[in-house]
């Protein structure tokens, strides 16, 4: 008997030796947008996130582009997180703009020289349009939508339109590729003023990169809401409207409202397909996952899909005229009336901004 629990215990020391192992050679590459020479927030959340895979976890930064904006971009992320160990830049015209198959092709390249156990992008049209991609060239299954980081292996998504919490197992082979949901990785003010290293910044090696066979996208053009609004993904303060508003025209009640709160412009489904406003202004389980402060729902009825893009935000206030509407299952504040009659209220009484 003595012999057989001596056995045991070994068998079980080897096991927590082994798995200490695993955890120390954890190695993420962060795929990174930028716009304007600086990296956008919703990677600063990846990078955020991967502080999750462990406290021993060397994060790399990818940057793709070409000239003067990339190498600002380079600067502002080997300055803007203490995570960040490395920033790696691939300096190309193929990557002028951000196509899913030149993407694709860089983060196979890069990987094969960096073998890095886990790579993770926002879930945002950069993400989601990058990785199942260079997933498939890698030959590995992604996992997308993560809400939390258990372990290195381990990971928590939504599923049935954020109904409820999946816990998911990652058993493949390296690298493990996730995109994350930014609003459950917010990036801490204070870290902004807590750094004091910058990280290295060093060109990736694209001698061997193929350009005959990058695909056959090609960049068309490209639209962008107006830039002296909030941007949707990151606003404090969201003001949405639904089909309930009948029209464009009526639509601009919102846009009203949200210039006088300093907030962003956000949209239903059902709005955006009816002609309202463009689709890049779309909240919910096929638009923009959003958490702000304040969310201001007018005429939105409260559909399953549109709940799981708006249900993390901090204050929900609601005005339907249908008591009986969902979106008030999920409001903090609710209001049954004529949105018609209360929005012009709101914009006779709230003052001007400054």
């Amino acid at each position: 008997m003595a012999t057989t629990l001596k056995a045991l215990k070994y068998t079980s020391f080897t096991g927590f030796r082994s798995m200490r192992f695993i955890f120390r050679s954890v190695s993420t590459l962060v795929l990174a947008e930028h716009e304007g020479g600086a990296i956008s927030k919703a990677s600063l959340s990846a990078v955020e996130a991967a502080k999750s895979l462990g406290d021993d976890c060397s994060v790399s930064v990818l940057l793709a582009g070409c000239g003067a904006s990339l190498q600002q971009a380079a600067a502002h992320a080997a300055s803007s997180h203490s995570s960040i160990h490395q920033v790696l830049t691939a300096d190309s015209e193929n990557f002028q703009h951000p196509l899913a198959e030149p993407w694709a092709k860089l983060v196979h390249l890069v990987q094969h020289k960096g073998s890095y156990s886990h790579i993770i992008a926002a879930s945002n049209s950069f993400g989601k349009n990058i990785l199942p991609r260079a997933a498939a060239l890698l030959d590995v299954s992604p996992i997308t939508d993560v809400v939390n980081i258990c372990s290195s292996n381990q990971f928590v998504r939504p599923i049935y339109a954020g109904n409820a919490l999946c816990t998911v197992r990652y058993t493949g082979n390296n690298p493990c590729l996730l995109t994350i949901r930014s609003t459950s990785f917010p990036v801490p003010a204070a870290l902004f003023h807590s750094i004091s290293n910058e990280a290295p910044i060093s060109q990736v090696d694209l001698s061997t990169f193929c350009e005959e066979s990058i695909g056959k996208s090609r960049y068309l053009t490209h639209t962008s809401q107006d830039k002296e609004r909030p941007d949707l993904g990151s606003a404090r303060v969201v003001v949405t409207g639904g089909r309930a508003l009948k029209s464009m025209d009526n639509f601009k009640m919102i846009e009203k409202l949200a210039e006088k709160l300093g907030a962003a412009v956000g949209a239903t489904r059902a709005a955006v397909d009816a002609g309202f406003v463009p689709n890049d202004l779309q909240v919910g389980q096929t638009g923009k996952v959003v958490a702000p402060e304040l969310y201001m729902a007018f005429g939105v009825s409260g559909a399953i899909q549109h709940i799981a893009g708006m249900r993390d935000s901090k204050i929900i206030v609601a005005v339907n005229k249908d008591a009986d509407a969902p979106i008030f299952q999920v409001a903090d504040y609710g209001l049954v009336g004529d949105l018609f009659e209360v929005i012009p209220e709101l914009l006779e009484k709230l003052p001007e901004k400054k």
